[in-house]
């Protein structure tokens, strides 16, 4: 469906059908399956975001033996709502080591994507964020994924009741999708990771502004049902300067010195989770997504890089989410 001729329908549309989803059990069906015996995450140390971080980013994916030398890549960062004294976003510095790092490696095209929740004005935020200067310094092409073109999918776990969901063309038709998030606290999910930056593949023509037909479905469960029918292949999680307290939007900044790499999301939102001191298994989509899609348990996870003993920084949470730090 091109972004034109979405016109009406999102109440009746948008959400998919919930026919029967009072009979029928919640899960998740056989081929959104993708846990493995071990994972692997690394953690990569990096002081500031004026250091040679694309050449960091080439090692550690290397680590990974990535199959993408000839694909399309799609980088899809947080990039949310801008306020100068904060650190809301992806650093625009991540993205573009990002996109100098998967063309070292070969990558036939990198585009970067993102369907902002709050602002409608997604060129502004570019802007305003500093991104804009790096994709016109390496000719990169953005996505609004607010505004591409959709294909309405079937939903491979069903914790929202619902059994499709409209998503992005350029996310569904990309080779090799990046989810590449700030690590924050959340004062709704307790963690905002990679899985609950996928939020922004769900486009904004369909679902709306800040995207509350599925805030209305659950947080947690929405997470886990776009994460297992779009999974990222890889994550780079910018943790240089993160954000604590009342994230993802008015926390504050939290110099963690860390970006978090890993081709489980579940591995990388978990270690990512530990980083702040936090306990990942009372975080429900971490719960839920554990069972079919990653690994959250630290036998389960091959840490590579620096020790996470090492990086542990105890954030400030808010205090209905005290129950983290147990």
């Amino acid at each position: 469906m091109h972004r034109r001729k979405f016109i009406v329908g999102a109440a009746a549309w948008g959400l998919g059908s919930v026919t029967a989803s009072c009979h029928q059990a919640r899960g998740w069906t056989a081929s959104a399956y993708r846990k493995l015996r071990q994972s692997r995450v690394a953690i990569l140390r990096a002081a500031n975001y004026q250091q040679d971080l694309t050449s960091l980013i080439v090692e550690g994916i290397r680590e990974f033996s990535l199959p993408v030398r000839g694909k399309k890549v799609l980088l899809k960062p947080n990039l949310v709502e801008y306020e100068s004294n904060n650190v809301i976003n992806t650093h625009p510095a991540v993205i573009g080591a990002a996109i100098q790092a998967f063309r070292t490696l070969g990558a036939a095209a990198v585009k970067v994507a993102e369907g902002p929740g709050h602002r409608r004005d997604t060129d502004g935020l570019l802007l305003d964020s500093g991104l804009l200067p790096f994709l016109k310094e390496s000719e990169t092409e953005f996505v609004d994924l607010n505004l591409d073109d959709t294909r309405r999918v079937g939903l491979l776990s069903h914790y929202t009741g619902m059994d499709s969901l409209f998503m992005s063309e350029s996310v569904l038709t990309c080779d090799f999708l990046v989810s590449m998030p700030k690590i924050k606290t959340h004062h709704w999910a307790g963690m905002t990771l990679s899985m609950k930056n996928m939020f922004g593949v769900v486009p904004g023509v369909h679902y709306g502004w800040p995207k509350n037909l599925l805030h209305w479905r659950g947080i947690s469960e929405c997470i886990v049902d776009i994460n297992s029918t779009v999974y990222p292949h890889f994550v780079i999680a910018d943790g240089i300067v993160a954000m604590e307290g009342n994230g993802p939007i008015q926390g504050k900044p939290k110099a963690c010195g860390v970006l978090v790499l890993g081709d489980d999301p579940v591995a990388v939102d978990s270690t990512c989770t530990r980083v702040a001191g936090l306990n990942p298994a009372k975080i429900k989509y971490l719960q839920i997504a554990s069972q079919f899609l990653g690994n959250l348990d630290e036998s389960r996870i091959l840490q590579i890089g620096e020790p996470l003993s090492q990086v542990v920084s105890p954030f400030e949470i808010i205090d209905s989410f005290r129950y983290l730090r147990s």
